[in-house]
């Protein structure tokens, strides 16, 4: 570590990969005005919070199995805070956006746009509809930034006909409700005819889709669904789907 500098702390380091994955992964630089009101936020250069990130970078799967590497020098905190955050999608990416609104000086609900009028006035269960709308709020920030706000299967890039859909219900894989690996980015149709079974992701990233549309024979169904049969997904720059996640889609949602 070069003189002045300073180590970073764990709380800092949970907060930068709650912005790790939030970002694109093309916009991990000095010059991005997110990276630059964080760096403000806990008093650290953007150049210094830019390279934690690319850091991060090095230790993510997803960017391995694609050959991409990353910068080499990460801490032994830098991988026991990573490893932590990648295993309890659970549990972190809540903790770490109630600590992002302490480093705020704001609540969660004004952090995440949660009006106080729309929420019971206390309680348990007013806590538990905030946690709710928190971690679906990071869910599809996650998501939709790993994929770069375009749909997976159309490529259509307007972020407000996307859904941060899942692979594995999130009412069957508490564990996995939050894993961006149990994500993807697709438009509102598709997204329906995903959980319902009319189209799935192999194992391979291939779209299938169920023979109950492809027997039809008009033209809407191969506009919307059939030529997209057998076509390559539109992959993340990070966070591919789990395979394993895939594997149960197909064999126990896909309407064969």
């Amino acid at each position: 570590m070069k003189q002045g500098q300073r180590l970073w702390t764990r709380e800092e380091l949970i907060l930068a990969i709650n912005l790790y994955c939030k970002l694109p992964f093309g916009r991990l630089h000095r010059l991005n005005p997110e990276i630059i009101s964080f760096s403000n936020l806990i008093n650290r250069t953007p150049s210094s919070v830019a390279y934690k990130l690319v850091n991060f970078a090095s230790l993510d799967p997803s960017l391995k199995a694609r050959g991409i590497k990353g910068a080499t020098n990460t801490s032994k905190l830098d991988k026991e805070i990573w490893n932590e955050f990648y295993n309890h999608w659970d549990i972190l990416p809540y903790e770490s956006e109630k600590l992002l609104a302490q480093f705020k000086h704001i609540t969660i609900e004004q952090l995440n746009h949660i009006q106080e009028s729309e929420l019971p006035k206390e309680g348990k269960v007013k806590e538990q509809i905030v946690k709710i709308r928190v971690n679906q709020s990071f869910f599809r920030s996650s998501v939709l930034a790993a994929y770069n706000n375009t749909c997976c299967i159309t490529g259509i890039s307007q972020s407000e006909f996307l859904i941060a859909g899942h692979i594995r219900p999130w009412g069957i894989d508490e564990k996995n409700r939050l894993n961006p690996r149990n994500g993807i980015a697709i438009n509102a149709l598709h997204d329906k005819a995903f959980e319902i079974g009319y189209i799935t992701i192999t194992p391979e990233y291939n779209i299938r889709i169920s023979p109950l549309i492809l027997k039809q024979t008009n033209q809407q169904s191969f506009d919307f669904f059939g030529r997209f049969e057998n076509q390559k997904i539109i992959l993340p720059s990070r966070f591919l789907p789990d395979i394993e996640f895939l594997k149960y889609h197909n064999e126990e949602r896909f309407k064969h």
